[in-house]
């Protein structure tokens, strides 16, 4: 009555397909496990790669009793009784290897209740994430634990596990005579998305189908079963941050395609295209800048397009955006100068404005001397005031955008290169030390 994923969960590790690269002849993992010399550990990986597999594994190499509890269903209380259990077969003589599954959901005062256990020996504890655990579990944990990355497991190894089902008499689909090409096991294989279990799972309900249909699993019967694909993707997880952070840096490389790719990735997975429109006019500012200011325009247009259109042709808007961003000049010259800006303000304090900046609506403010020697631009020579200065007297002159010579910034570049020099100039003629004169 157990599902064939379960059945046909490896007994041995040459049994376990995928993490060829942690479980290789000779690694250090493989080696404490074949020796029975195991440590506490958490177990990192997407959905269906061997991590419950391998905890098994680890209890019964090491002889060890294997109690699992889930951190979605088990609270506190839960947790106690199975660490007191764990420390009665201590006593006795045995081990405990303590399988926490989505150890991440646990909060700090319940992982910390695993720490004595662990630093005892009264467990082996391996707990099961499928989310970073640098910023999901508490640093005391992870100290006590060594992290072994688990990879998604490949259509090819995939493929491999099915067809061991398929063979195997005793636990497997051996006895049922089910018939099935490699171009339809692989495209089964394909489906799962690197996840093992739930490729066993679709292969269980397409051998169903083909037994009342002559014992193939046909184009027909994959249609049936594999209507509803869906691909890995975590709205609040760190999958969701790997993949803006991989949209974001393939427009600032200028890499269209791959920008395409990844905006459509997670427009696949359910991601908000609010979000995304607010993070590709974020890129307008961040990554083009002045180089092309009309990508700021165009991000706005495409956020109003989508708000006007909806799904999915709205993001259609998104698309022709991601492209154009991703195609076009990039600066980030304003960004930086406002981020040198910043740095000032803060350094520097509240300064006062210079007198001749400020505003005088009324007479006592002008007897004060507000507004006194303020030179107005478009009365002097070529429209700019050039030994004027327009920062506070304590901070002298600054110069936080520095223009790149890309896009539009090149002609902002030439003149602002120009006026710089001529105010640079200017104010020595007026401090008395015009190079000219020397």
């Amino acid at each position: 009555m157990r599902p064939l994923a379960e059945r046909m969960r490896p007994a041995v590790i040459d049994d376990m397909v995928g993490q060829r690269r942690l479980l290789a002849e000779g690694s250090a993992l493989r080696r404490a496990i074949e020796s029975g010399h195991v440590h506490s550990m958490i177990l990192w990986g997407p959905p269906g790669c061997g991590k419950t597999t391998l905890a098994l594994l680890l209890a019964r190499y090491s002889d060890a009793e294997f109690k699992a509890i889930s951190a979605v269903l088990s609270g506190l209380p839960e947790v106690r009784k199975v660490l007191a259990e764990a420390e009665h077969r201590f006593a006795e003589g045995r081990r405990t290897v303590l399988f926490v599954d989505e150890v991440h959901r646990f909060n700090k005062v319940q992982q910390d209740a695993f720490l004595p256990h662990i630093e005892r020996g009264t467990i082996l504890f391996v707990g099961a994430t499928t989310e970073n655990p640098s910023f999901e579990l508490n640093s005391a944990l992870l100290s006590r634990c060594r992290v072994h990355v688990l990879e998604a497991v490949s259509a090819e190894d995939i493929a491999l596990a099915l067809r061991q089902a398929l063979a195997d008499t005793g636990r497997g689909l051996g006895g049922q005579d089910i018939r099935v090409s490699d171009a339809n096991l692989s495209e089964i294989a394909r489906a799962a998305d690197g996840d093992v279990r739930r490729a066993l799972t679709l292969l269980e309900i397409a051998a169903e189908l083909a037994l009342e249909e002559g014992g193939e699993i046909t184009e027909a019967t994959l249609v049936q079963v594999l209507a509803d694909r869906t691909r890995r993707f975590d709205k609040g997880g760190e999958q969701f941050y790997d993949q803006i952070s991989a949209l974001h840096k393939s427009v600032r490389s200028s890499n269209p395609d791959a920008a395409l790719y990844w905006l459509t990735r997670m427009l696949d997975g359910g991601c908000d295209p609010i979000y995304l429109a607010r993070r590709l006019t974020r890129m307008a500012v961040e990554d083009i800048g002045l180089a092309d200011p009309r990508a700021l325009q165009m991000a706005t247009d495409a956020w109003d397009a989508y708000d006007r259109l909806g799904s999915p042709e709205g993001e259609l808007a998104l698309a022709q955006l991601t492209i154009y961003l991703a195609s076009t000049a990039k600066s980030n010259a304003a960004y930086a100068a406002y981020k040198s800006a910043r740095r000032d303000v803060a350094e520097h304090g509240t300064q006062d404005v210079p007198l001749h900046l400020r505003n005088a609506p009324t007479r006592l403010m002008k007897s004060l001397g507000y507004s006194k020697g303020y030179q107005y631009d478009h009365d002097a020579e070529g429209g700019i005031a050039l030994d004027q200065t327009g920062f506070p007297d304590a901070m002298g002159e600054r110069e936080y955008y520095q223009p790149v010579d890309r896009g539009m910034e090149i002609k902002l570049k030439e003149k602002l290169d120009r006026l710089r020099a001529a105010r640079a100039q200017a104010r020595s003629r007026r401090d008395g030390d015009d190079p000219a004169r020397r």
